[in-house]
């Protein structure tokens, strides 16, 4: 599913205009980004949390050329969903063959 598939079923599902509920989830997704980038996690009840983990440093290989490389301590954002979420999930999806 798509952001443009999200707001079709948004629009479609509530009566309300494409473009407001574009505008609405654009918004969103900008405050998640913000609020991340500001170093504050964001706490969804029922769905899930955006944090940010951090990753140690660590020494990698580039294979082509034989050596090693220091990779420096970095942030990255994750999601981590509810238990709720979860188990919803786990009861209603159907395991592909």
């Amino acid at each position: 599913m798509t952001k443009a598939d999200i707001v079709a079923k948004i629009s479609e599902r509530k009566g309300l205009e494409k473009q407001d509920v574009q505008a609405v989830i654009e918004a969103f997704m900008e405050e998640v980004k913000t609020s991340l980038e500001t170093g504050d996690n964001v706490y969804l009840r029922g769905f899930g949390s955006f944090i940010i983990k951090t990753r140690a440093e660590k020494t990698g290989r580039n294979i082509s050329k034989n050596t090693t490389i220091k990779i420096p301590a970095h942030n990255i954002p994750a999601f981590k969903p509810a238990k709720i979420f979860v188990e919803s999930v786990k009861t209603n999806t159907e395991i592909p063959v």
